[in-house]
């Protein structure tokens, strides 16, 4: 009897969750956390996983705060099409050596959108209703150094939904960055270790599960240019078939898995190339998706002085509009303090000689001072000589100068 009860009451329990949540599994809960706010990141193909010091990629980067060294604030503006816009907000602090926090804010959407409720007549001239809607995105991140290769991120994302019905949503995100060799790092992000989750007024609950990615990141310094070249890669999810069309046309370009299809699954990645010149000017471009050279980003960035850093970023897509971002980089401690020694602002390039060749105009002075010494030299010496030559000559003379004896054999004419 009492097992009888037993399975009643937990299968009335059930009833009433899965009445009061219908449950779904989509692709794509909570998307704009995946939406790259930073200009540097979408001028490089949105492959923020592989990027280091972009702190406006929190969202996606979270073991980067391991490198923190000290506080930035960072702003971006997004301009989308039909006036849709995306501003988006970070702030990161060093937590001691090796260690860092960061929080994020961002709203993402639009507004004055004219509308006419249902069985309203249609107003006249320009007299429309309007409402606005957005998602409002807040984020909290922290990073470690576990290692001397081997640094940690994990970060929590919330979101609140203000559209035609109200709804919450979350996600948790946990990641590694391993360097291989100098220059050469490996990056792995478990986004949505909490599942990616949203919750409607309307009692709906939709859901989208874990998924893996990967990426790396290469540098090469080019001391002919003065600068470093850098290569970032991010790959597609590992275990969730993803869609690869960008023309909204069809459905069916569905890619596949790694172990399914390898080069299918490589065109779903990103990637972009960068080169940091030792003044403070970067020049980037990239894919957002290897499928298509439609999906082709590009922008620069300036740093000044150290403690600014302003970047600009251009995105085409196959259908819409291109996109512009501008993104701003401020550090208040480097605004008024020196660098710390050991720190890479802290570094100053060594500007060193490409050929071992003079220049003509460098020769003839270096050989013309050459002369000059020589001469100087020679005049010395010859005046220390004939100084000396004076002294000894008279002794020397006395002694070998023959000796004339007068007598009285000699006839003297």
């Amino acid at each position: 009897m009492t097992s009888r009860l037993s399975s009643v009451i937990f299968s009335s329990v059930l009833l009433v969750v899965a009445h009061a949540f219908a449950l779904d599994r989509v692709s794509g809960a909570n998307e704009t956390f995946n939406i790259e706010p930073g200009a540097r990141s979408a001028a490089l193909g949105s492959a923020t996983m592989a990027i280091d010091g972009d702190y406006l990629g929190l969202l996606s980067n979270p073991y980067q705060l391991a490198n923190v060294n000290y506080g930035w604030a960072s702003l971006s503006h997004t301009e989308y099409y039909e006036d849709t816009r995306y501003d988006f907000a970070s702030g990161v602090m060093p937590l001691g050596e090796g260690q860092g926090l960061g929080v994020s804010f961002g709203r993402y959407g639009a507004n004055d959108i004219p509308y006419i409720k249902e069985g309203e007549p249609l107003p006249e001239g320009d007299i429309y209703n309007t409402l606005s809607i957005a998602d409002y995105v807040f984020s909290v991140s922290w990073g470690r150094r576990l290692t001397d290769r081997i640094d940690l991120g994990v970060s929590f994302h919330g979101i609140y939904r203000d559209m035609d019905q109200s709804g919450w949503g979350f996600r948790g995100d946990a990641g590694l960055r391993y360097k291989v060799i100098e220059r050469l790092y490996v990056s792995g992000l478990l986004k949505g270790w909490t599942s990616s989750a949203t919750t409607w007024e309307s009692g709906e609950f939709e859901y989208t599960s874990p998924e893996v990615y990967l990426a790396a990141t290469y540098s090469v310094p080019v001391p002919y240019l003065y600068g470093k070249l850098a290569f970032y890669w991010q790959g597609a999810g590992l275990f969730h078939e993803e869609s690869r069309a960008m023309t909204f046309e069809t459905d069916e370009d569905v890619g596949a898995r790694l172990w399914e299809d390898p080069l299918d699954w490589l065109s779903g990645g990103k990637g972009g190339i960068e080169f940091n010149f030792d003044f403070g000017l970067s020049l980037r471009a990239g894919l957002s998706s290897f499928t298509t050279f439609q999906s082709v980003t590009a922008g620069a960035g300036l740093t000044i002085a150290k403690f600014l850093k302003i970047d600009y970023a251009f995105e085409s897509h196959p259908t819409l509009s291109p996109v512009h971002r501008v993104s701003v980089s401020i550090s208040p401690y480097l605004f008024s303090n020196k660098p710390k020694a050991g720190t890479p602002e802290a570094y100053v390039p060594k500007r060193t000689r490409l050929t071992e060749e003079p220049e003509e105009n460098d020769s003839m002075e270096e050989s013309g001072v050459e002369i000059q010494e020589t001469e100087s030299v020679q005049e010395m010496a010859s005046e220390s000589d004939a100084s000396q030559g004076v002294v000894l000559e008279e002794p020397e003379e006395s002694v070998n100068k023959p000796v004339i004896i007068e007598s009285d054999d000699e006839v003297l004419e």
